[in-house]
């Protein structure tokens, strides 16, 4: 998670950077663009406004003469400074006592003027001091196009530049405060992500490690809680199969034990001769017999669970005639079921049904499966009924037992694999997985519910078009 975390971080803060430097650096340019292009503005308007004193010189003596007035009434000498400069480009005049007479400013605006006779403004280094400054420069022509002098205003940019460091060192600062706040706010959201999701991890060793059934507490309701919520189902889940895993390996142990010790103990009572009246014989043979049946069925249900598992389990489709299938298992049981003391009734439907696609051996499983669930468990009502009946395009086969039902509880989970409840009866706890499996792949529905006067009833519906 510490990965995670770096790449997140570095990711997030890496663009907030650069998106602040970009903004910070946009902003910069424009209020030195602001402050520049306005103090320029300011300059010409002044250059401008200037120009008519000069306007009723026709001479370079009167010229110099309203220069000597102007610059002497001048009252920005504080902030500009005035220079009048001749046509060869020399001071003649300047506000600023610093200033010496006679020499070259030589810059860009007042060749300008001078060469191109246009109001020229720049902005640079001035070469005799070195300070920054910006300048413009207005040419003073006379009617017959003679070139008299030029009009400067200078101005110094420190007070400028300063001012327009402050606030784009007041502009990093916000931007730093951004960049930290981000920083933080990104720093929980990603621990609120990286805890929990750590929790997970750790709670997802200790389930590999065998923890079945541990439980993590859940402290959101977004998607990380939802990974909590399937992280606790899996858990549950996990420990009920195992427990059911367990319980089946004891119920089988049990189940395989008991026809085991039966036939064992026949075979050798009979084998050493303890036995000598046919009748006995008899009866212990058919217990042989009986017991082995039993285990063939179990070996059989524990196949078909194995094949389903692991995919190998297949219908061998054919047309099927479903009502002829469900009569050939009643009368198998009918005898066999009144030997039990149970009564086993038929009820059919005089509608026809066309022939369905299926498989008749599975189907013929599915039927001795669930009447001999209905024995098992329902036999102390010592009378099972069996019905078939056509339902819109479906066939709906009935079986139904009058014993105890099952508890309302118990009934979600009665067809899930291992799963045997409170039953005491002897099984594998896998029948009905096997049967709803059959069912499925036969595109029906196997339902097991509590009958109205008692008993459980099981529903199989089949559609007639496969």
């Amino acid at each position: 998670m510490k990965g995670i975390r770096k790449r997140w971080m570095l990711n997030s803060i890496s663009a907030v950077l650069l998106i602040v430097l970009f903004a910070v650096a946009a902003f910069s340019a424009a209020i030195a663009s602001y402050f520049y292009s306005t103090m320029s503005t300011g300059l010409k308007s002044r250059v401008t406004a200037a120009l008519p004193f000069f306007s009723s010189a026709m001479t370079q003596s009167e010229y110099l003469q309203t220069a000597n007035d102007y610059v002497s009434t001048f009252a920005d000498k504080d902030r500009l400074e005035l220079q009048i400069i001749n046509p060869t480009g020399s001071i003649d005049q300047s506000t600023n006592d610093l200033t010496i007479p006679g020499s070259y400013p030589g810059t860009p605006d007042v060749t300008g003027a001078i060469e191109q006779r246009v109001l020229t403004p720049w902005t640079g280094t001035a070469p005799d001091t070195g300070e920054r400054i910006m300048s413009v420069s207005m040419p003073v022509v006379i009617r017959n196009g003679t070139l008299l002098g030029v009009i400067r205003m200078v101005t110094s940019l420190n007070r400028c530049d300063l001012q327009v460091a402050k606030i784009v060192a007041v502009a990093l600062l916000i931007g730093a405060a951004i960049v930290l706040l981000v920083s933080f706010s990104n720093l929980y959201f990603v621990r609120s992500i990286v805890e929990p999701v750590t929790a997970v991890t750790e709670t997802a060793k200790r389930i590999a490690a065998g923890s079945y059934g541990i439980q993590m507490e859940k402290k959101y309701d977004d998607e990380v809680g939802d990974l909590t919520d399937a992280i606790n189902d899996m858990s549950l889940k996990i420990d009920q199969s195992e427990k059911m895993k367990s319980e089946f390996i004891s119920s089988v142990s049990h189940e395989l034990r008991t026809p085991l010790t039966a036939i064992n103990g026949w075979a050798e009572t009979i084998m050493n001769g303890e036995v000598r009246d046919a009748a006995d014989v008899k009866k212990g043979m058919g217990i042989i017999v009986s017991e082995a049946r039993r285990l063939t069925n179990m070996v059989e249900e524990l196949l078909e669970f194995s094949r389903i598992e692991d995919g190998r389990f297949t219908l061998s489709v054919e047309p099927m005639d479903i009502k002829a299938e469900l009569e050939d298992a009643v009368y198998t049981y009918t005898e066999f079921f009144r030997r039990e003391g149970i009564t086993l009734t038929h009820t059919d439907c005089e509608e026809e049904f066309p022939p369905i696609p299926g498989d008749p051996e599975r189907m013929r499983q599915v039927f001795c499966n669930l009447l001999d669930n209905a024995a098992k468990h329902g036999g102390s009502g010592k009378r099972i009924d069996t019905a078939i009946r056509g339902e819109e395009d479906a066939v709906v086969i009935t079986i139904r037992d009058y014993g105890p039902g099952i508890p309302e509880d118990e009934l979600p989970h009665v067809k899930y694999k291992f799963y045997k409840g409170s039953s005491k009866a002897r099984g594998s706890g896998i029948g009905l997985a096997v049967c709803e499996e059959i069912i499925t792949r036969h595109n029906g529905r196997l339902d097991i519910g509590n009958a109205e006067g008692g008993g459980c009833i099981v529903t199989i519906r089949l559609p007639m078009s496969g």
